[in-house]
């Protein structure tokens, strides 16, 4: 089996959600023990990751030495973080690893997304990013030729775009990786979004949502389960109210009929069904939506009692070989 296990951000800082570095490496030393799990239960693993809260603390870093550099473009936190991330979480899944006896290489692909230049979400941003500032230092940024956006008595808050995923430029060099017994952490942040200008490619001013690069990433090297791993062991309708119901196992269908109520907020849920639904309809065995404790039962008895299982409308058993 093969499995791609997209980790959120925020499953790399602490449980306060500070990102010091001594932070992401004791956040990344506990995400590792499923995965090692994983690879010991025999599965090949490819990893992604988000980067939001690594991203966030480089943007504050352009924004203190706007005034003595020139703000580093938002491809290149893409990359720089998916390199730094790769690297926390190889030597923690080494670690891992080798407390089970287990050995396994384990490799980062810098991972570049094309995305279509004429994708409407370069025509008005509307995903922020970053903190907020007065509006003085904002304008210092719009200077640089970022796009700021007055957001009343919390301040200025930057606008990106954030555009559809089309295709992973480095698959070929993740996938040979994979064959050759690798677990590789690739596509990192949804992946380093890029548009192609005649036979090369430009990177953008952008970032791609990471649970739709995760279900790009997972048919790209022919994943048979996706995991989105969250904070809570299950999607859940009416989030927060008395009468709150975990999701178990779902149809891809009933899936998309309960997004379309309501009931899985686009700003944290949603994405993570939605991307589970794609996977899911273009082909995959299921999709899982769970917390790190559950992974490795989701993942071997995905029966929907240890996390949100999502199967095909022809297949709701399961079976590998229909």
């Amino acid at each position: 089996m093969r499995v791609l296990l997209a980790l959120g951000g925020n499953a790399m800082t602490g449980p306060d959600g500070r990102a010091r570095p001594e932070d992401q490496v004791a956040a990344a030393k506990v995400a590792m023990e499923s995965v090692a799990d994983l690879v010991a239960e025999g599965v090949d693993v490819v990893l992604t990751h988000g980067n939001g809260p690594q991203v966030g603390n480089l943007l504050v870093k352009n924004e203190l030495a706007a005034a003595v550099v020139p703000p580093v473009p938002l491809d290149w936190c893409g990359a720089q973080t998916q390199a730094t991330l790769g690297l926390i979480l190889m030597n923690a899944l080494d670690d891992a690893l080798a407390r089970r006896g287990v050995r396994r290489p384990s490799a980062t692909v810098v991972t570049r997304t094309l995305v279509d230049a004429d994708d409407p979400g370069f025509e008005r941003p509307t995903k922020p990013i970053g903190r907020f500032l007065p509006a003085d230092e904002a304008a210092l940024l719009v200077e640089h030729g970022e796009t700021w956006e007055d957001r009343g008595a919390k301040g200025w808050r930057r606008m990106v775009a954030s555009p559809e995923p089309r295709e992973i430029l480095d698959a070929a060099a993740t996938l040979a990786l994979v064959d050759a017994g690798f677990v590789v952490v690739a596509n990192g942040g949804g992946g380093i979004p890029v548009v192609r200008e005649g036979e090369s490619h430009r990177g953008v001013e952008a970032v791609i949502d990471k649970d739709l690069g995760a279900a790009l990433l997972a048919r790209t090297v022919a994943a048979d389960v996706l995991v989105v791993a969250t904070d809570v062991p299950h999607a859940v309708l009416r989030y927060g109210e008395p009468d709150a119901e975990d999701v178990g196992r779902v149809t891809v269908s009933r899936m998309r009929e309960l997004a379309g109520e309501g009931h899985f907020a686009s700003g944290s849920m949603g994405p993570k069904v939605d991307a589970a639904c794609r996977f899911v309809e273009q082909g995959g065995r299921c999709a899982v939506i769970t917390d790190l404790d559950s992974i490795v039962a989701a993942v071997t008895e995905p029966d929907g009692r240890s996390g949100t299982v999502v199967v095909p409308d022809n297949n709701p058993e399961g079976d590998p070989d229909a």
